[in-house]
């Protein structure tokens, strides 16, 4: 994996699919290529490292060509190398790949029993000699199906062929695959933003099926052949959201955003004067949630610390028993699931696949399927029963922050949706909760507009080589959350721990040396915390506090303080995460780091 753009049309593919690979940044990776048609065939460009350097390669050419296909690399199956990078070729066949094909293995021996000689360590390269095994005397489109009958696995791939000039084969199964329609002119991605600035009418292919890209339009079928009527998305994004708008990076554009962003995760969802969520926006009705006995929340990463936040919210507010799991475990044990779950599959991109997967099971075994996701038409939405978007907006740097933040928001909404239809949450205090709500959006405007006070703390620390970050309660899953933002872009090591636990191992950590971020929010759980603020100080340790007011108590514990505006105790979770989102953006930033695009991460992990 990690990006595939593709273009035919009457303009040079060129430059519109370097273009695109530069718009696929975001997703990470450590290679890049394209291949075009030229007099001489098909030619391939393809280079270890960013995509300036394969820029350079091509931009020395003063070529022109219809149809192009291009590729990022994040290694799967062997190093970052320029062999390795894609596309990867077969004698006149060309093609790019996301996914891994399991059985690669006996594939590749048995292609070198024929003959066929491999120059790469990837399983792609399998791939394409497929597709020339069986590219002889027939469409490139027929050698392609029969090619895939025998591969075991998950892909997205785009193939040319130097016979067949004029046409792209795309084909997908459990790796995203986007198409682009335009004036005589056809665009393939991974994702909607590589090619958002030229087309806003999309197809999303779906698993099985394979896309016939030609000067004159597009046909869609299944892998027998068969035609498949597709529907024409209308993307609302405008081009310009998927910029950095002036900023100098996309996290701290995406950061910004966070109060536009929950606005629109709120809007139109919430009936104030009633206490009530439109519980349609769920995809729910009163007699599936009156069947629900138990929620199960799934998710990876950073939408796994939301599902955290969520568990609490939803057993507070709607008295259900919630198990919270991460998803890449939860399908190898033998989880306690029925037609009385409601399991919920968290995504930012809605193509996890581990989260995939596990939703995948659950509906096995009988549960009603919701997914928490941020894009339209993404595998989660199309495979899910229910779908509540979050609505943020492209998401472009590697480390997740608005669409977290939203994450908290729709499970609050939803939490509130249950306490309500199940009878145990009263229309008064409902009220309150939506209109603490309601002000969420500019409570996070006034955090960001002290973005300057968080870049103070960040210089005073950003020279350490750890940070542990402590909290107790529902605020435990957002000092996770802090710990995380700063591991991925500033390469510190960073630890969250429950407050309450920092004795049974972590304080042994302590010294002068280790800045200590407290969540020390004014709620029922804050004279513990004061209390662990105490042993770490007592210790030598440099506490960072958040707070929810000037505290004088914590201001006597603590070398640097931030306090946010009150809101409730479930709403402080999104207050807080702002300040520590901000603290590990200036931190990496301070330090060199490649905020947008950190080392070895990708922005959407299509393989388990």
């Amino acid at each position: 994996m990690c990006g595939i753009i593709g273009y035919i049309g009457s303009k040079n593919a060129i430059p519109i699919v370097m273009d695109g690979l530069r718009r696929l940044e975001y997703r990470g990776y450590d290679s890049a290529g394209i291949a075009y048609f030229s007099e001489q065939g098909i030619e391939v460009k393809r280079c270890k490292g960013k995509i300036n350097q394969l820029d350079q390669l091509v931009s020395s050419m003063a070529i022109t060509s219809g149809t192009a296909i291009g590729h990022t690399r994040w290694a799967t199956h062997g190093k970052p190398s320029d062999e390795n990078a894609h596309p990867h070729r077969s004698g006149g066949i060309v093609l790019v790949h996301n996914g891994i094909i399991e059985n690669y293995v006996e594939l590749k021996a048995q292609l070198e029993l024929e003959g066929y000689v491999f120059t790469s360590e990837t399983d792609t390269e399998v791939l394409a000699h497929l597709v020339h095994r069986y590219a002889k005397d027939v469409p490139l489109e027929d050698a392609v199906r029969t090619a895939l009958r025998g591969v075991k696995g998950a892909y997205a791939c785009a193939v040319i062929n130097e016979k067949e000039p004029g046409k792209i084969v795309a084909v997908r199964k459990e790796s995203p695959l986007v198409i682009g329609l335009g004036e005589g002119e056809y665009f393939l991605a991974s994702d909607v933003p590589a090619f958002l600035s030229h087309s806003r009418q999309v197809i999303f292919l779906e698993n099985g099926e394979m896309a016939l890209m030609h000067h004159s339009g597009v046909i869609v079928t299944d892998f027998e052949g068969t035609p498949v009527d597709k529907k024409i998305v209308t993307i609302s994004w405008s081009p310009s959201m998927a910029e950095k708008g002036g900023y100098r990076h996309f996290m701290l554009k995406e950061i910004y955003e966070q109060p536009r962003a929950i606005a629109d995760t709120i809007r139109g969802r919430v009936i104030p004067e009633r206490g009530d969520v439109v519980i349609e926006e769920f995809g729910l009705t009163a007699e599936t949630l009156a069947a629900v006995n138990k929620i199960t929340l799934v998710a990876c990463g950073t939408s796994w610390h939301s599902s955290l936040v969520g568990k609490y919210l939803i057993e507070e507010l709607a008295r259900i028993p919630v198990e919270v799991d991460i998803a890449s475990e939860f399908r190898y044990r033998n989880p306690i699931i029925s037609s009385e779950t409601l399991f919920i599959a968290i995504t930012q991109s809605g193509e996890t696949a581990d989260t995939l997967a596990a939703m995948r099971e659950a509906k096995r075994l009988g549960a009603k399927t919701l997914t928490i996701c941020n894009v339209i038409g993404s595998t989660a939405s199309r495979e899910a029963d229910c779908t509540f978007y979050t609505h943020s907006g492209p998401e472009i740097g590697v480390a997740s922050t608005k669409a977290f933040t939203t994450q908290i928001v729709a499970l609050y909404l939803l939490a509130i949706a249950l306490g309500r239809k199940k009878g145990v949450l009263a229309a008064d205090v409902s009220e309150k909760l939506i209109d603490d709500l309601l002000q969420l959006p500019a409570k996070v405007e006034n955090i960001v507009a002290r973005d300057a006070e968080i870049e103070g703390i960040a210089k005073e620390h950003a020279k350490a080589q750890d940070f542990l970050y402590l909290a107790r309660g529902i605020h435990f899953p957002i000092a996770l959350e802090g710990a995380l933002k700063l591991k991925e872009i500033s390469y510190i090591h960073a630890e969250g721990y429950p407050a309450g636990e920092m004795k049974h191992g972590p304080i042994a950590l302590i010294d002068e040396d280790l800045p200590v971020v407290v969540l020390a929010p004014e709620d029922r759980l804050l004279e513990k915390v004061l209390s662990n603020m105490e042993e770490v100080k007592s210790r030598g340790g440099r506490i960072i506090a958040l707070t929810t007011r000037h505290n004088a108590h914590v201001g006597k514990l603590a070398q640097s303080v931030f306090s946010i505006e009150v809101s409730n105790d479930f709403l402080n979770t999104v207050l807080l995460t702002v300040p520590l989102q901000l603290l590990a953006y200036h931190v990496a930033v301070l330090r060199g780091c490649d905020v947008d695009q950190p080392r070895n991460l990708a922005k959407s992990v299509t393989v388990e």
